[in-house]
């Protein structure tokens, strides 16, 4: 327990610090938080040369505005919201923003077998071949907890939109590592 009132003491001295501009500080925080801040960004940016781009913009983002922080929750949560709303931004600038797919068959690129990754890298590589509309949407659902009314008001899409496209990210899903499941166990 005094672990943990430790690090949050130095979290909180830490950004006092960044909030006086002190550079020490900001990189101190950068270290302290960028390999989780990249694992936010990966969740949305298949590329992680890419993601790596968007997480350092939003952390110079951060940085910048890091005196309208409050302490009120946590720094890690205000900094993983500053992330996500980057990496939404990203995914609107890119030619296939937010394209809504037909609910239908959909099939993945690439087969892989559970042989090939760990299970946490198999379900990320699922994740990956998600088409960007329903990626998007599962992430902010699923891993960030965002209400559909929420999803609708960030993506400019109707709550109906959000619902149906986390409905068939499921499916896809499902269908996904249900797949290679049966192809590891030569059912298939």
């Amino acid at each position: 327990m005094s672990k943990l009132v430790s690090i949050n003491q130095n979290v909180s001295d830490l950004v006092g610090l960044a909030q006086a501009s002190n550079q020490k500080a900001q990189l101190a925080l950068y270290d302290m938080f960028s390999a989780k801040m990249l694992g936010v960004c990966r969740q949305y940016i298949k590329d992680l040369q890419f993601a790596e781009d968007v997480m350092i913009t939003a952390f110079h983002k951060a940085l910048q505005n890091i005196h309208k922080y409050e302490p009120y929750g946590s720094f890690e949560g205000w900094l993983r919201r500053i992330m996500v709303r980057e990496c939404i931004s990203y995914l609107r600038i890119q030619k296939n923003k937010f394209n809504v797919v037909e609910i239908g068959d959909y099939y993945f690129s690439q087969a892989a077998t559970t042989s090939d990754y760990s299970t946490s890298e198999l379900i990320q590589n699922a994740i990956d071949q998600l088409p960007v509309g329903c990626k998007t949407i599962f992430n902010l659902y699923v891993i960030e907890g965002y209400k559909h009314r929420e999803i609708a008001d960030l993506l400019s899409v109707s709550v109906g939109t959000s619902k149906s496209q986390l409905a068939h990210a499921k499916k896809l899903l499902k269908n996904t590592l249900s797949q290679l499941n049966l192809k590891d166990n030569g059912t298939r």
